[in-house]
């Protein structure tokens, strides 16, 4: 029994770890939303969105820009902001609350952004825009993350503002 359980925690964890590691190298971008916690100081905390540059306005310190920083780089940027002209030692902590959304273009149903759900792969997001036409290539489906194209399959993960582009097949 004790090694059942073993078993299971193991696979548990196995299957936490990719999410993991997504949420320390995930990278803010536009259209984030997040909540910031200043400990102590309900006045400086709060939910804010990265406007297309990647800035958020905060109260005292004014337009802040977080864009393309992990999470843990954005805390401290804006515990850098925060030293030591107003507070000595700030504890801040923030957390994504929507992310940004992914795009999907081309040979499906229903083209455009949809919202970005933790765990979602290709399959999914076709899912989501109602699925392939029947002109759809759907063996050379191309991601484009951070400016880079790749080939994806239907089991490629999708991460917040990828663009999935579906091509057109010709017979």
């Amino acid at each position: 029994m004790r090694t059942i359980r073993l078993i299971a925690m193991t696979i548990l964890l196995l299957a936490l770890v990719p999410w993991a590691a997504f949420a320390q190298e995930y990278r803010l971008g536009s259209q984030d939303k997040i909540s910031v916690t200043v400990f102590g100081e309900d006045d400086l905390s709060g939910d804010f969105e990265l406007d297309g540059e990647g800035k958020v306005a905060m109260p005292l310190l004014g337009d802040i820009h977080l864009g393309n920083m992990t999470l843990r780089e954005a805390e401290k940027a804006i515990a850098d902001r925060l030293t030591p002209d107003y507070l000595l030692d700030p504890k801040v902590s923030i957390q994504v609350a929507n992310y940004r959304p992914f795009y999907i273009l081309g040979e499906v149903k229903s083209p455009g952004g949809y919202p970005f759900v933790n765990g979602m792969t290709v399959v999914q997001a076709v899912a989501l825009a109602g699925g392939f036409t029947y002109r759809a290539r759907t063996d050379n489906v191309v991601i484009v993350r951070s400016s880079s194209r790749q080939a994806a399959s239907q089991t490629t993960a999708v991460m917040p503002g990828d663009i999935i582009e579906v091509p057109e097949r010709f017979f």
